[in-house]
């Protein structure tokens, strides 16, 4: 495990936590050692819940119609969080919306705490990633269709009991797809309805259909830095607004 850096962050988000809700109500740059306020605790000392591991990846956006934000990837050493490395976000084309009651085809980003199970590429992992990382081939598909035995569900080949026009052809996302983590959103026991293939991945050309997506560099910084004895989640949120980041 890597030595703590000798602060907490350069840039670290003022946040309030009310009942497990991330509302973040300012940045505050930590430019000196010398503050006339005291500085708060890093962003996920505030949440009620991190999955339990000493991993996390925050994903806040300002408001719940935003489809821009940032992604930040924690480690927690000695009993206190660390920022490992931040980046730019883009969220669903229609912003962010309570996971608990999303809609499939409705283009938002889910709010909660979710795993992560494994990664995927196109592309070979990055050197030195040890997280679960599958290769994605001609055959590897992504089954959406609320009718089959497959829903949420990576499939090779695609099923007969899956339409190929409710799949995604992962092959097919060269760029978004060139690396990625599935967000366990709706995973573990998939509810028909509330939306399948949400993943952090790769930036497109604009926002996402529902996903996380960061830059390549961030992404591949992300695999690298992930590992999976540590059990690193992801908590979705936003700034403004009280979405719950709540454990699914």
């Amino acid at each position: 495990m890597p030595a703590p850096p000798r602060t907490v962050c350069s840039v670290l988000l003022r946040t309030a936590l009310v009942t497990g809700s991330l509302i973040v109500t300012g940045l505050l740059a930590h430019g000196s050692p010398a503050h006339p306020w005291p500085l708060p605790p890093p962003l996920p000392a505030r949440l009620a819940d991190t999955g339990g591991g000493s991993q996390l990846i925050t994903a806040v956006a300002p408001a719940p119609g935003s489809t821009t934000g940032r992604v930040t990837w924690w480690d927690r050493w000695g009993g206190r969080w660390y920022e490992r490395g931040s980046a730019e976000a883009r969220f669903g084309a229609n912003g962010l919306t309570e996971g608990a009651s999303r809609a499939q085809g409705t283009n938002t980003t889910p709010t909660g705490l979710y795993e992560l199970p494994y990664a995927f590429g196109i592309r070979r992992a990055p050197a030195g990633t040890e997280f679960a990382y599958r290769p994605v081939t001609d055959a590897s598909w992504w089954c959406q269709d609320n009718a089959s035995g497959s829903y949420n569900r990576w499939v090779e080949p695609l099923p007969a009991d899956c339409a190929p026009g409710e799949a995604e052809h992962l092959v097919a996302y060269g760029q978004q797809y060139a690396h990625a983590m599935v967000i366990g959103f709706n995973y573990g026991e998939p509810v028909r309805g509330r939306g399948a293939g949400i993943f952090l991945h790769v930036n497109g050309k604009g926002a996402t259909a529902g996903c996380v997506s960061v830059p390549e560099g961030a992404m591949r910084a992300i695999l690298r830095w992930a590992d999976p004895e540590r059990d690193p989640h992801i908590a979705i949120g936003t700034e403004s607004g009280a979405l719950a980041v709540t454990r699914y």
